[in-house]
């Protein structure tokens, strides 16, 4: 049922990004909101039904209630990520921030975090049961508290990255929506005017802090990956590939096409390396299982 619940929301989602470069003005934003709701819902939904409530209620606070927290934040004071005010097209406000905003840190942070999970070391061994021993997870305790230490960094600054760098797509193209504006824009990165670099430092800052929080509020059951989790990682590589493509093409924003591609690069190509390897892996395991027939010459 988890599986197929994400994989059916998965698709609405793909459908709705598919439609936002063929529609303009309001409809353009109608449709920006509703794919952010779909976002949440599956990222949220995946979470409850794979892990549990306190796995969703932990994605929750930290991601949304969070994002929502340093969003109010960041229009009231600037800090962290800059002056800036958001226009009256994406739906609600409080407190000068769009309600769908904090929905869209949660949308992608879940991804994020098993992209992660599943790149250093949380993979299930056995791929079917959230409870099963990782590779390389428990039973490498042996490697003492060091390797522990080391594999909680690594995950963590892969999750943050894995994040912080979307904002290299999301933000030039909201900006080139208008849906919201920054007083002070200077310094910016080359190709990306209009946006200032505190603004990525901000996103930095806020999406490790999250992702440290995320895993003791959301207990060991957040530590592992297995394959109702593919959902999610189609999520983030069908972010990733679509972006490059939807910025490079049809929103005519090549500037952040590249930059993105870089930023996501980090998190996204070592996922699709690791997809690739164990899709050959599950071949050979088949191969070698597959008794040859009496009378047949195996060696033509």
């Amino acid at each position: 049922m988890t599986r197929r619940t994400s994989w059916a929301l998965l698709a609405v989602l793909v459908l709705a990004q598919i439609c936002y470069p063929l529609t303009t003005g309001d409809t353009r934003a109608g449709l920006t909101v509703a794919t952010v709701v779909l976002g949440w819902l599956l990222s949220v939904g995946h979470a409850l039904l794979s892990r549990g409530p306190r796995v969703a209620a932990a994605l929750v606070a930290v991601a949304t209630g969070g994002g929502f927290a340093i969003e109010a934040i960041g229009v009231a004071t600037g800090v962290p990520f800059g002056s800036y005010d958001y226009s009256g097209e994406l739906g609600p406000k409080l407190a000068g921030v769009p309600l769908i905003i904090p929905l869209a840190w949660t949308w992608m942070a879940w991804p994020a975090w098993l992209a992660a999970v599943r790149l250093t070391g949380g993979a299930s061994a056995t791929g079917t049961d959230g409870n099963a021993t990782a590779a390389g997870g428990s039973g490498s305790a042996a490697g003492g508290s060091g390797s522990t230490l080391r594999r909680w960094a690594g995950r963590i600054a892969l999750a943050t990255v894995g994040l912080a760098a979307w904002d290299l797509f999301l933000d030039p193209q909201m900006v080139a929506e208008g849906y919201w504006v920054w007083r002070d824009a200077t310094p910016a990165l080359p190709g990306l005017a209009g946006i200032p670099v505190s603004n990525y430092l901000g996103w930095l800052l806020f999406a490790v802090l999250m992702m440290s929080a995320l895993r003791p509020l959301a207990g060991p059951a957040a530590e592992h990956t297995d394959r109702r989790d593919h959902p999610m990682v189609a999520l983030y590589l069908w972010t990733y590939f679509s972006s490059i493509l939807a910025h490079a093409i049809f929103l005519d924003l090549p500037a952040s096409a590249l930059w993105g591609a870089a930023g996501m690069s980090v998190t996204a190509i070592p996922l699709t390396v690791s997809l690739v390897r164990a899709h050959r892996a599950r071949e050979s395991r088949v191969e070698d299982h597959q008794p040859h027939r009496p009378g047949v010459d195996a060696t033509r």
